[in-house]
């Protein structure tokens, strides 16, 4: 996962640039991910239910956004929560992270969201049984770093006897996708690939120059992925000018600062330069530091 204090501007790629001029963020950062996904407009769901929809492989329809990060203060916390929770119109409870470098430990950290994201459900109550836990989906975007040793984009686990193979038609479902092995197909026609090698070109190569063309077009031949960069072109002008009102917040503050430091310093050599006065005509160092405000050691110095 990328630490929280990287400032999601500054990467090897840089940002995007549309013809308009428009500026666009690295979407692989899990802060602008989030941002992207999380906003409560029909655009922002539409695109997330799109995204989500791919990578399962069936339709599905996000109802509700969990807010389920801990308080900005808290960064030091961004590694108990996944970046997106939400629930499907059919009560499925969905987590979705964008990690832009994954840990060492990243699969067994899925394996254990997965499994609080299983038993988080409510099944208590004499009307309610085991039959009534739902399918749960944890979805996790490998950037920078592949885990499994083969050409697959996406893998899709379950619980299964490693002997037979026979599975226990459980309801976790862990799916991984591996941006790093995009470079497979992305010389592929764009209406060729499929929606999940779409995505994952999208967010491997929004920002590289030289794959401008293909990401412009990508975006014009998947709606969900034109609703993604129509709300990340939201929260990138957003970013820009906070950026641009801290800056001049900056200005001006090292401006008031720089002109008292100035008056502190004029005021400090008017004292200097009346002790080295009083010291001339020989007046006691305690009398000329009651008169002054300076110490008996700086007069003594003079």
């Amino acid at each position: 996962m990328v630490s929280s204090n990287q400032n999601p501007a500054q990467n090897e790629r840089g940002s995007f640039l549309f013809e308009d001029g428009a500026r666009i963020l690295d979407i692989r950062y899990d802060p602008v991910f989030k941002a992207v996904f999380t906003r409560d407009t029909p655009t922002s769901r539409a695109a997330l239910s799109d995204l989500i929809s791919a990578l399962i492989g069936r339709t599905v329809a996000v109802e509700t956004i969990v807010a389920n990060e801990p308080a900005t203060g808290f960064l030091g916390q961004k590694k108990i929560r996944y970046d997106i929770s939400c629930m499907s119109k059919n009560g499925e409870p969905i987590d979705v992270e964008m990690s832009f470098h994954p840990i060492n430990g990243e699969l067994n950290r899925i394996e254990y969201f997965a499994s609080r994201l299983f038993v988080g459900q409510d099944v208590e109550g004499i009307e309610k049984t085991y039959s009534d836990l739902k399918e749960t989906y944890q979805i996790s975007i490998l950037a920078q770093k592949s885990f499994f040793p083969d050409k697959y984009l996406t893998h899709t686990f379950q619980f299964y006897d490693s002997q037979t193979n026979v599975s226990l038609d459980g309801k976790i479902r862990i799916i991984t996708l591996e941006l790093e092995k995009t470079d497979v197909f992305i010389s592929k026609p764009v209406e060729e690939m499929t929606n999940k090698e779409r995505w994952a070109a999208y967010f491997q190569y929004l920002t590289d120059k030289t794959k401008r063309e293909k990401i412009e077009e990508i975006i014009k031949h998947e709606e969900g992925i034109a609703m993604a960069t129509n709300t990340l072109r939201q929260v990138s002008a957003e970013y820009e000018a906070y950026c641009l009102q801290t800056s001049l917040m900056k200005g001006e503050l090292d401006w008031r600062s720089g002109m008292k430091d100035a008056k502190l310093e004029g005021r400090n050599e008017e004292k200097l330069e009346s002790a080295r006065r009083m010291k001339a005509d020989n007046m006691p160092v305690s009398q000329i530091s009651k008169y002054t405000g300076l110490s008996a050691e700086a007069i003594t110095q003079l």
